[in-house]
């Protein structure tokens, strides 16, 4: 008995040791440890480890990390070996990174959209965002749990349940939710389980979990970061975009992920040197304009929202106010229409090069569901499945005037109009609203969001901590037209260098 709690007190003393040396570091600081020799990534691998075992699997835990790649350490060790013999292959080498668990590896972990129909989807090749970032030297550290199906399978779903892995829960309040999709990933990233992690969205999914798990997510304009090897919902809004502690960070995964895929048919060229855009002064003299039809959900968030313009004007921002979309009441409909056409599409065509023996079909997917109904139904159906499933295919006229009206409303007749007509470099709203309490019987409880005019037209978002609701965090919402990365990074970074709102949730 002794001897084990003695073993106990050796690995939590270790453990405050590492803490103390490498609790939140960041990228660049990382580098100069690594650099310096005063850091191994093998050693980062196992402090991750470390705090994964004690915060994410232990009471009360936090559910966020699905999968734990076998190989991390001994990718950790070779990376050491070759920054030794050869030097570093830049800013993301040896960086461990967290993939949300819709995205395909070729290591042997399973990719299961949280569901356990896929539990044995043990992808043959690296999603292309995937070997873009090993090719920078990153470090694939396991896969995070997600909203089941990326959130696309019930009409009252909670946020960062799904059937393989059960409930992830807020670090700064395990009883209220995470927001989802990309869940486990904003979780273990705002907790300090990975240093940057992956997320995905097609409305919110990457913005919503950041803002109210208090860290930066970035969501680029489609195409600018390869879908190719990540289960969908819609390739017309779909993509893949980084999750991190600061905007440095965010910006250094960016730029590794960024990559032309000759296989992605809406792959766009992105000129950007992102990290040119780290810029202390970008705010000044940038016309920003409010996005009101993003607010007046909840007024404690309005307020913080306020404060965070001042801010923005103290560091030379002109702000307009009171900018309105025409067509923001009619976007809604029209959307959700596409994402049923397209979830049905792009699914069958995933399932259909999986391996055999696994579901070839969103029907297949139904039948397991109903098959398993203990697991995988004990608190919200499948409607949205079913909706699904009643579409034909992407040549119905309904889904082509669907497409073209949603488009057409965020981009020309929206975020584009709004910033040509007021002379404006972006627009700005708050996020969304603090974490809700986690609810099994009745699901999410959304009050609003900033998040659907920059997802339907595909182009740059990026959320920022902002501030908190009565200890719970909030984001500020930078948006702007297609490849607009640079001049929101400008905006992003320049605020978060002045007002430095983010404190690591208390575990």
């Amino acid at each position: 008995m002794k001897s084990i709690l003695l073993g106990c007190l050796l690995f939590f003393s270790s453990l405050v040791s590492a803490e103390y040396n490498l609790h939140e570091l960041s990228i660049s600081k990382t580098q100069e440890k690594l650099s310096e020799g005063s850091l191994t990534s093998e050693a980062l691998v196992k402090y991750y480890l470390q705090r994964i075992e004690l915060f994410d699997n232990n009471s009360p835990f936090l559910n966020s990390v699905g999968q734990i790649n076998i190989r991390a350490i001994a990718e950790a060790q070779a990376l050491d070996k070759e920054r030794k013999e050869h030097g570093s292959r830049g800013p993301m080498h040896g960086i461990p990174v967290l993939l949300k668990d819709n995205i395909d590896t070729g290591d042997g972990m399973a990719n299961t959209a949280g569901s356990l129909a896929l539990k044995d989807n043990k992808p043959k090749y690296d999603a292309f965002l995937v070997s873009q970032l090993r090719k920078a030297g990153a470090i694939i550290l396991g896969k995070s749990n997600l909203s089941e199906w990326a959130n696309f399978r019930s009409t009252r779903s909670s946020s960062g349940w799904s059937g393989m892995y059960g409930q992830s829960k807020n670090p700064y309040d395990v009883t209220r939710s995470p927001c989802g999709s990309s869940s486990g990933s904003g979780i273990a990233v705002a907790a300090d389980l990975t240093m940057v992690a992956v997320g995905t969205e097609t409305d919110g999914s990457v913005t919503c979990p950041s803002a109210v798990n208090g860290i930066v997510g970035i969501k680029p304009t489609l195409g600018t970061v390869s879908r190719s090897g990540i289960i969908p919902i819609a390739h017309s809004q779909d993509t893949a975009g980084p999750m991190a502690r600061n905007v440095t960070d965010a910006v250094i995964l960016l730029q590794a992920m960024t990559a032309v895929d000759p296989k992605d048919s809406a792959a766009t060229v992105s000129q950007s040197d992102y990290l040119s855009h780290l810029k202390t002064q970008g705010l000044k003299g940038k016309r920003i304009g409010i996005a009101r039809d993003f607010m007046g959900y909840h007024e404690q968030v309005d307020a913080v929202f306020m404060q965070a313009v001042e801010a923005l004007k103290a560091q030379g921002a002109v702000i307009v106010d009171d900018i309105k979309f025409s067509g923001a009441k009619e976007w809604g409909d029209a959307e959700f229409a596409v994402l049923l056409y397209e979830f049905k599409a792009d699914l069958n065509q995933y399932l259909a090069n999986t391996a055999e023996g696994l579901p070839k079909s969103l029907a297949d997917l139904i039948d397991f569901n109903l098959q398993h109904v203990q697991q995988e139904m004990p608190y919200f159906a499948q409607e949205l499945f079913f909706m699904a499933q009643e579409k034909g295919p992407l040549t119905d006229q309904e889904y082509l005037d669907a497409l073209a009206k949603s488009k057409s409303l965020t981009q020309e007749k929206g975020i584009d109009a709004l910033l040509a007509e007021h002379k404006l470099d972006l627009l700005i709203a708050p996020t969304n609203q603090p974490a809700w309490k986690t609810d099994h019987v009745n699901g999410d409880h959304y009050l609003g969001s900033a998040t659907s005019a920059a997802a339907i037209s595909g182009y740059p978002h990026i959320t920022v901590p902002m501030g908190y609701v009565q200890g719970l965090p909030v984001g500020l919402s930078f948006f702007g037209a297609k490849l607009a990365e640079g001049t929101l990074i400008e905006a992003a970074f320049s605020y978060e260098q002045a007002t430095q709102h983010r404190h690591p949730p208390v575990l």
